[in-house]
């Protein structure tokens, strides 16, 4: 016997396991290399994004490239870069950098810079109520209708957080809330866009159909549409006005995120996954599962808020454009890395089911989001 084969015995005489050089954790260089794919296929979603309006203007194609926004740029390159990659068996050694959470998360405390609560309070207060309602009433519909199709729970809770609130960005804090799996992750932030882009066109143009006022309108695209850059795309087809007040709305959904990933922490930790002999989870439990970058986001709404109420807006906007600029690039990287990540047989296996439940959702919330706006902003003069 060699002493190589010598070694590789322990000492009861049984061979001890060999590494698999494939099954190997990627090295420095392949994490870089990694890196530098998401880099570069970010870059290349920004100048699709600034440039594909101006190619197309003058063609049939210019009112749908206008308002298409980064996520869709993003989430296609990610999937054509993917492809390349399992082709040519380089995924697993690049995987290290496809760092989606991490990209995101940085996304969403960003985002709370942008969130005016003194804004939200004093300027929009049905805007509060109108949270509210939609809220609790699509996430109790989105819920009840995932548990009726047979819906995983973690799966359940990331749909009716996404379809409720904000699109990913409240997918992402349930997802820590509950600790889905980063399929499931995927495959709601894929839902989200897929419904967002068509709702970009169909509710302004439900607008001009209904004959709605700008205030109504304005409520209704936030508080149904579920992406941030989205709503904005579809605001600024409905007119200033509506814009302004779709923006009010929509930020103060996305206030109330670090609400429902409470709720859920504490729901999932002392009856979901709460053995039946157990006395459940304590404080320390919840704290650890609470995802802390919610925390980041609201110390962010704090400190935009007051900053602004320091400085005034001529001189507070300009800088908070920093920080919104800096969410834009984390929420691109983000996506890329959603695109890279996505693994075909995971939302495969899904089926059909999850696509059922997000649809009928998204028609509940149109009807409950345009009976609350048409109440709560009537005659409301902007």
């Amino acid at each position: 016997m060699s002493t190589a084969d010598a070694t590789a015995l322990d000492t009861a005489g049984a061979p001890r396991p060999q590494p698999d050089p494939d099954t190997r954790p990627p090295g420095a260089a392949s994490t870089v290399a990694g890196l530098l794919l998401v880099v570069l296929l970010a870059a290349l979603t920004r100048f699709l994004e600034l440039n594909v309006p101006g190619w197309t203007e003058g063609t049939p194609l210019a009112r749908i490239a206008k308002p298409v926004e980064f996520p869709v740029y993003a989430i296609a390159l990610g999937l054509l870069g993917n492809a390349v990659l399992v082709a040519a068996n380089l995924k697993d050694k690049l995987a290290a950098a496809f760092r989606t959470e991490l990209f995101i998360k940085t996304g969403v405390v960003l985002l709370g810079a942008s969130v005016n609560l003194s804004l939200i309070v004093t300027a929009a207060a049905p805007a509060i109520v109108q949270a509210l309602v939609l809220i609790s009433s699509v996430f109790l519909f989105t819920w009840w209708v995932g548990g009726r199709f047979g819906l995983d729970d973690k799966l359940r809770a990331l749909l009716s957080s996404a379809v409720s609130i904000c699109g990913v960005s409240a997918a992402i804090s349930a997802a820590g809330a509950v600790q889905a799996k980063r399929e499931q992750l995927a495959y709601a932030a894929s839902l989200v866009i897929v419904f967002a882009l068509p709702s970009i066109f169909v509710l302004p143009w439900l607008v001009d159909l209904l004959g709605l006022s700008p205030a109504v309108a304005g409520a209704w695209i936030g508080g149904n549409i579920d992406t941030t850059a989205a709503v904005a795309a579809a605001g600024t087809l409905a007119g200033e006005d509506a814009l302004a007040l779709a923006t009010i709305v929509k930020a103060t959904q996305n206030a109330l995120i670090g609400v429902v990933a409470i709720a859920l922490t504490a729901y999932f930790a002392f009856k979901v996954e709460r053995r039946p002999d157990a006395r459940g989870p304590g404080a320390g439990e919840l704290w650890r599962r609470f995802p802390k970058f919610v925390l980041g986001f609201l110390a962010a709404s704090v400190i935009g808020t007051v900053y602004l109420a320091q400085v005034g807006s001529d001189v507070g906007k300009p800088v908070l454009a920093v920080a919104n600029d800096l969410r834009t690039l984390f929420f691109i990287l983000a996506f890329v890395s959603i695109g890279l990540e996505l693994r075909v047989k995971a939302l495969r296996a899904a089926g059909w089911r999850p696509v059922a439940v997000f649809g009928l959702a998204t028609v509940f919330n149109l009807v409950v989001g345009l009976a609350s706006a048409s109440v709560l902003f009537a005659g409301f003069e902007l």
